[in-house]
């Protein structure tokens, strides 16, 4: 039976989130770390053009997360591949670097590999060698409402394991079809296997997400050693309808998705911090990006990763 830890979380303030951290991860056996372990901590990193809109993880949560690796004995790394700009631009432009440099901390911009999977439909799916091949991998989702895909949660924010330029191409492949897409980003979830997912829900994205939304107080975080379980019991507290969310319904079609009396709720459950008026996007668009667009983000990226973060790098020289 799955185990999904639900707590009240209201601040970013660092001594009160790190009393909130222990207490959601103590039903769980706090950290699976073994020393000398390397730890993956994948935050979701959309974009660096909205630090004040709550689009991303907080990197208080990062930090927090990364001071008991630290102390377990791991060894952590970030990484991510942002849907705009470099894991290291974006980490900056959200307040990333003073933490990090602090607990010298790298920043990895995944490259990718051919992973085997478990469906041959996805077997041409490039994953990150870095997320792969790591000992453990903390998967740090923030809560949002997404405009092609209703909702982004854990399962979604596992997509940054999937290098950049390769995402655009899954958009114009599978995007046409939102079922095919949702099988994809659950495969990838499947292939990467998250030791543990913990979401900041403290501060949500609600509405026109993953990015034109609006902030939204929530006061909750979640964990989880189950990605999919996790995100089910996200649902129910957000009173969303699983039938709306295409990773949702795939996760369904593909047996991986429990029903809520399948999982453990050790301390709150669902229904305690239950949210009526959580606001979703006002229109769905279409998941496909198209060819355009997909030769644009694919220069944008190598633009950004092979010429903007380079110069930038030999003028602070």
């Amino acid at each position: 039976m799955p185990t999904v830890s639900l707590v009240r979380a209201e601040s970013y303030y660092r001594p009160a989130l790190q009393a909130a951290l222990e207490n959601l991860l103590e039903p769980l056996g706090g950290l699976p770390i073994k020393p000398g372990d390397r730890v993956l901590l994948k935050p979701n990193l959309l974009t660096g053009s909205r630090p004040k809109n709550e689009c991303v993880t907080r990197p208080e949560v990062v930090e927090c997360i990364a001071k008991m690796v630290i102390e377990a004995g791991g060894k952590p790394f970030l990484g991510d591949s942002p849907a705009f700009g470099s894991a290291k631009g974006v980490a900056e432009a959200n307040g990333y670097l003073p933490m990090l440099e602090e607990l010298n901390i790298p920043i990895v911009e995944f490259r990718g590999d051919r992973y085997k999977t478990a469906s041959d439909n996805f077997n041409h799916l490039r994953l990150s060698k870095e997320a792969m091949e790591a000992d453990v991998v903390i998967n740090i989702p923030k809560v949002k409402s997404h405009s092609q895909l209703t909702m982004t949660l854990g399962v979604k924010n596992l997509f940054g394991c999937v290098p950049g330029k390769m995402k655009a191409w899954w958009h114009m492949e599978a995007g046409k079809d939102p079922t095919r897409f949702g099988e994809m980003l659950v495969e990838t979830a499947r292939a990467i296997n998250p030791n543990l997912t913990i979401v900041d829900g403290i501060i949500g994205h609600e509405g026109n997400g993953p990015m034109h939304g609006q902030p939204r107080q929530l006061g909750i975080m979640a964990a989880s050693d189950n990605v999919f379980a996790c995100d089910r019991a996200l649902l129910e507290i957000l009173n969303v309808d699983p039938a709306l969310v295409p990773v949702a319904i795939a996760s369904q079609k593909l047996g991986l998705w429990p029903e809520l009396e399948e999982i453990e709720f050790p301390q709150s459950g669902p229904i305690d911090l239950r949210v009526e008026d959580w606001k979703l996007p006002e229109a769905l668009v279409p998941i496909d990006f198209g060819l355009p667009r997909v030769l644009k983000s694919t220069f944008k990226h190598f633009y950004i990763r092979w010429i903007k973060e380079p110069m930038k790098a030999y003028d602070r020289q």
